[in-house]
């Protein structure tokens, strides 16, 4: 039987640590800087990538972890910025947001500009992508 792997040491774990957290920090920031030279904040981006379809507000509060009363402020943002429209649900009570026409087109150039000005996407190729995701996924299960 082969020998165990050395425990990983409070240094170890820490400088490991640190790093996921500066990553995480780098691609919020970048994330940030790209969305903004469109014009939206992160927030709005964010609820125009998760509108796919029409959506109800309370499930984009959950996506984004916060009140569904903040949602109500930012629809009412993008909505008189013409990217998207409150329709009404199955139930007449839920309302739901959808992309309007310019909404589509915008949220495809979000995407685009999001996945080239990624710091992950831009410094690592297609194979250590591909790891990372694996790597990430492990340490997430």
């Amino acid at each position: 039987m082969p020998p165990s792997p050395p425990a990983p040491t409070l240094d170890e774990a820490r400088a490991l640590t640190m790093r996921l957290y500066r990553v995480a920090d780098r691609a919020r920031a970048d994330f940030t800087a790209v969305v903004a030279d469109l014009g939206l904040t992160s927030l709005q981006a964010r609820v125009l990538l998760q509108l796919g379809e029409p959506t109800p507000m309370r499930a984009l509060a959950e996506h984004l972890g916060c009140d569904a009363s903040n949602v109500t402020g930012i629809a009412h943002r993008l909505t008189a910025a013409g990217l998207v429209e409150r329709v009404e649900g199955r139930d007449r009570r839920v309302k739901l947001l959808r992309l309007t026409a310019e909404g589509v087109r915008l949220r495809a150039q979000v995407a685009e500009s999001v996945a080239a000005g990624a710091t992950v996407t831009a410094k690592l190729d297609a194979a250590e992508r591909a790891r990372l995701t694996q790597l990430l996924d492990k340490v997430l299960a």
